[in-house]
């Protein structure tokens, strides 16, 4: 769908938040906190950014984009020459990182890692919350305006009172929901101290793909159950290559394993799951596959397709 860019604000150094708008004025599709789209940018670009408005104003939708020192192209775009009315070519709404159910919630954000936590904690209001919120400096830290009719619930950490993740969850629980966000360093570091906690009590989301030691590939086959063909995955090339090489329609945006629009559903065969989307058991249960990073464990899978 098509969506107009409607308002530009600095919220924090290096950070600036993007209100798109309907261009006929209509509500846009509802989501859900924790969600993000997939925007297309004029170079031909596609990013996912988190949607950090609320999901109740459908008039709207709100993201925010730090300006990346080794940008990509996207964050460099966005602050270097977005402007008020132009108009983006953005995907329908995706959640891979919802809000569940628990007596008490704990956020853990990095700089633009706040974007997703935003809307669950406003969501939440006064029930049992607490948000651990860390960046460089003070002025790195967007919505603190936001943040602050919060202030019993929140607290900022910078260079200067550094945030002790030993210390914040040095009791496990099993009555706790812990949401984290930001760069790499931050999650390896809450998934240190959460060794000894209940593997479903963390919920991850990552803005690119973690580090993985590499792994050898191997040919396979696909069998498309909806399109009957079976088409060979060679070891240099992805199943998504495959499968849209060959007309088959499946859509793809980040090609890393992180932002799930190209998620398959698994028929047969052992998938060899490479993403930063499913959890363990996700991983285990076997019936769904990001066919942009993820393979197959043996000679043959078969997807819905």
């Amino acid at each position: 769908m098509i969506a107009l860019v409607h308002q530009l604000r600095l919220e924090a150094d290096g950070v600036v938040s993007v209100r798109l708008t309907d261009p006929d004025g209509g509500p846009l599709p509802p989501w859900r906190p924790g969600a993000h789209v997939g925007i297309e940018l004029p170079t031909g670009l596609i990013r996912q950014y988190s949607l950090c408005g609320s999901p109740k104003d459908l008039g709207g939708y709100r993201i925010a984009v730090l300006r990346e020192r080794r940008s990509r192209g996207g964050s460099e775009y966005v602050h270097s020459f977005l402007r008020p009315g132009q108009k983006l070519r953005i995907g329908q709404p995706r959640n891979n990182f919802p809000l569940v159910d628990a007596d008490r919630h704990l956020f853990i954000a990095g700089g633009i890692g706040i974007t997703p936590i935003l809307p669950m904690i406003n969501q939440l209001g006064r029930r049992p919350w607490r948000l651990a919120y860390c960046g460089r400096t003070s002025g790195s830290l967007a919505f603190q305006d936001e943040l602050s009719v919060h202030n019993g619930h929140s607290e900022l950490f910078t260079d200067g009172n550094r945030l002790s993740l030993k210390k914040l969850l040095a009791e496990p629980r099993t009555d706790t929901a812990v949401y984290a966000c930001g760069p790499e360093s931050l999650l390896a570091g809450v998934e240190d101290a959460m060794r000894d906690w209940p593997t479903e009590a963390l919920h991850v989301e990552r803005f690119a793909a973690r580090p993985k030691p590499a792994r050898p590939n191997h040919e396979f086959e696909v069998v498309c159950a909806r399109s009957d063909r079976t088409l060979t995955v060679p070891a240099d090339r992805t199943v998504l290559e495959v499968l849209q090489d060959n007309g088959i329609p499946v859509e793809g945006a980040c090609r890393e394993g992180i932002c799930g629009t190209c998620q398959v559903r698994v028929l047969g065969g052992r998938p060899d799951h490479r993403d930063d989307i499913l959890s363990e058991a996700e991983q285990q249960a076997g019936d769904r596959m990001f066919p942009c990073v993820s393979r197959c464990a043996g000679p043959r899978l078969t997807l819905d397709v």
